[in-house]
């Protein structure tokens, strides 16, 4: 049985129930006879009795026709949470991981993730319940930041009272990670987010980040990489890694990776024939020279970002799809610029050529969105291939390596 036929039959069910269901169905698929599956069979088999199809036996062998189908034989495994479209699993299952378990709101982004992995991603992480999650070796998350106050913190401390990284964290989405970590004790982890996390609320929201995983036990290292040089584009990100104290034990070796020293070039992510519908408007280009010419006059720096086709972009946003005007593609003198195709943006991105975003019914907004959201798929895979090695050399040396969470 191929992916597609099953991928037919959930598409032509409707009722919220039941793609609630078709999560737990897509994977259990992936994990088959794996000690992972028994996350997922009793909400999976509700499902399959709801198809009512005598044709359908989802025992039966399953090929995967999907561009990124999942590790047959796993070294690590792994969770991929706020997975977007995908970006860090595809840094990981480089490194021969499987993983056991995705969750993502945005139902855009959960139908690209799909067509190209056969998973659809669980919904909203923060009403999952982290005993539902299977377990794993490293948790992945590109979490989306969110205000974190000290207010009630320093309250609890001048009444005398107990606050533990619960407490501190509550009403944001790092607590649901935090709550996870805390539960299921993975041996390493990585989050991403934007630079200014560091700096967010004069530096307290990333101590806060910082000291609550420490709390749990984890040895904690940061680094903001630039995705200049793997990509063409400036964009900044900071990355925290931690590795569990009760696993690593002894002293061990981590850094981040050095970037290489190859610069590419914007033009070789470009379409040689992109459609025209990408071009500039004239009342769209003229409005935005004005808009950089007044703020020009104030002493702003706000405009458009013509690229330089040797050189790199700006950073590609979600708000992208407004205008396009963070990165536009000249096309010569007296032309109005263009901006990036969907394509385009996801060769600035790094992902592989194999991705598949056309003919899967997502729009081009969508799009734009979800790689302005996603993280530069060459850089975390850089930060992941040091992450695994460091715990499969520390692990090899010093415990069987059947420690690992294999889901074999």
């Amino acid at each position: 049985m191929l992916y597609s036929e099953i991928r037919t039959k959930l598409k032509k069910q409707n009722k919220r129930e039941f793609k609630q269901g078709a999560a737990a169905l897509t994977h259990l698929l992936q994990s088959r006879n794996a000690s992972s599956s028994s996350y997922f069979k009793q909400e999976a088999g509700l499902l399959i009795s709801e198809l009512r199809d005598p044709n359908f036996n989802y025992e039966l062998p399953l090929e995967f026709d999907v561009p990124f189908p999942p590790i047959q034989s796993p070294e690590f495994t792994f969770i991929d949470l706020f997975a977007g479209i995908g970006g860090f699993r595809l840094a990981f299952q480089k490194q021969k991981g499987k993983c056991v378990f995705s969750s993502e709101w945005d139902k855009h982004a959960q139908q690209t993730y799909e067509a190209n992995f056969g998973e659809i991603p669980f919904g909203d992480i923060t009403k999952i319940d982290e005993t539902n999650i299977p377990d794993h070796d490293i948790l992945v998350g590109g979490f989306p930041c969110q205000p974190f106050s000290i207010a009630g913190v320093s309250k609890k401390n001048s009444l005398g009272r107990m606050h533990g990284f619960l407490d501190k964290t509550q009403g944001t989405l790092f607590f649901d990670i935090a709550r996870i970590i805390n539960a299921k004790r993975p041996k390493a982890f990585i989050l991403e987010n934007v630079k200014n996390l560091r700096s967010h609320d004069k530096g307290n929201t990333f101590k806060v980040i910082v000291e609550t995983l420490e709390e749990l036990g984890y040895s904690i290292f940061s680094q903001i990489l630039d995705a200049r040089h793997y990509v063409p584009q400036h964009r900044e990100r900071i990355f925290i890694v931690g590795f569990d104290k009760h696993v690593f034990k002894d002293s061990f070796h981590f850094s981040f990776p050095t970037p290489p020293e190859q610069q590419p070039k914007f033009k070789d992510i470009l379409e040689k024939n992109p459609p025209s519908k990408y071009t500039l408007s004239d009342h769209l280009w003229g409005y935005l020279q004005n808009y950089a010419k007044k703020h020009q006059a104030k002493g702003n720096g706000f405009g458009f970002g013509m690229t330089d086709l040797d050189g790199i972009s700006r950073t590609l946003s979600a708000r992208y799809y407004k205008d396009g005007s963070e990165v536009l593609v000249p096309r010569g003198k007296d032309l109005n610029p263009r901006r990036l195709t969907p394509e385009e943006c996801k060769r600035l991105m790094g992902f592989p050529e194999k991705y598949i975003i056309s003919n899967i019914g997502v729009s081009d907004t969508q799009l734009y969105r979800q790689f302005g959201n996603s993280v530069a798929v060459p850089v975390a895979t850089a930060v992941a291939r040091q992450i695994v090695d460091v715990m499969k050399h520390y692990l090899e040396r010093s415990i069987n390596p059947k420690h690992l969470a294999l889901d074999k």
